[in-house]
């Protein structure tokens, strides 16, 4: 997994029904663009995270 700070983690709903949760990347702690990232949740919630197999990055178009 490899991420840029101003990228999108999304965490897929793991059972049905649960939404996705989508979070900017406002830092990347690991070397050259690997987890651990701090993320900011679209509520404002701030957190560390190093995602697993239920999760994906998406880069800002134009960018991969």
């Amino acid at each position: 997994m490899h991420a840029n700070k101003g990228d999108q983690l999304v965490r897929h709903g793991r059972v049905v029904g649960e939404h996705d949760k989508v979070a900017e990347i406002v830092e990347v702690m690991g070397e050259r663009g690997s987890p651990p990232y701090r993320v900011r949740f679209e509520d404002g919630h701030e957190a560390v995270c190093s995602p697993g197999p239920d999760s994906e990055i998406r880069h800002p178009e134009g960018r991969s």
